[in-house]
């Protein structure tokens, strides 16, 4: 092992052994995460809003870097709010930005106990559902589109033409598929980062542990690695 690996792993390991539950690690995006938070990122913790939240707000800030796409990230309470009371019910979570202005939204999605992904290509009029335990989501994905629709008729005045979008579920010879009940909320946050890289989805379940100690570090540190 390198000094610098060393390193990072002796301060992920004193984050989840060091100290008091209700001790704040970091704070950012009107954020306070604790170690309590941090804790969930353990092997088979379930990784509460307040980890799915920060690492969007991590995805979004490195989206303003060249050559990144720009990246929109909703809260991981939207969706819920937006099928119990439709647009009229959110309109006001977009106060003062255009989301038409980016090329990818990210949508983390709570069902329950189980944390699924829709994401929106601007550029390419595709709304998409990711789930690492392969269920469908055709109804998140209208859901989504007629939200846009309704965002874009109120903000722009613009109207969405409907039949140009492309809604799809992903399948699950398409994406990896958790092999455990606890690692859903790692697969989304690693969906939306290869995803606002433009990048191929190529982790596997066995980055899973990998993946849970590089987000202690990068939560930590406020910076993804």
């Amino acid at each position: 092992l390198n000094p610098l690996f060393q390193a990072m792993e002796s301060e992920i390991s004193a984050a989840f052994d060091n100290g008091e539950p209700e001790d704040v690690l970091s704070k950012a995006f009107k954020l306070t995460v604790t170690r309590e938070d941090i804790c969930t990122l353990q092997p088979r913790g379930w990784l509460n809003d307040r980890i799915m939240n920060f690492y969007m707000g991590l995805l979004v800030e490195r989206s303003k870097k060249e050559g990144y796409p720009a990246v929109y990230a909703f809260s991981t309470f939207f969706y819920s709010k937006l099928s119990s009371t439709s647009h009229k019910g959110v309109k006001k979570w977009t106060k003062g930005v255009d989301i038409f202005e980016h090329d990818v939204i990210l949508v983390p999605i709570h069902l329950r106990i189980h944390w699924t992904l829709l994401v929106v290509d601007l550029r390419e009029k595709t709304i998409k559902y990711f789930d690492s335990l392969g269920q469908k989501g055709d109804h998140i994905c209208k859901t989504v589109l007629k939200y846009l629709e309704e965002e874009s008729r109120e903000k722009r005045n613009i109207e969405l033409t409907a039949s140009e979008w492309t809604l799809r579920s992903m399948g699950t010879e398409e994406i990896p598929q958790q092999n455990n009940g606890s690692d859903c909320g790692v697969f989304v946050c690693k969906f939306a980062d290869f995803i606002s890289r433009d990048k191929p989805i190529i982790f596997t379940p066995e980055h899973m542990p990998y993946f849970r100690r590089k987000m202690v570090w990068e939560i930590i540190h406020q910076q993804l690695l």
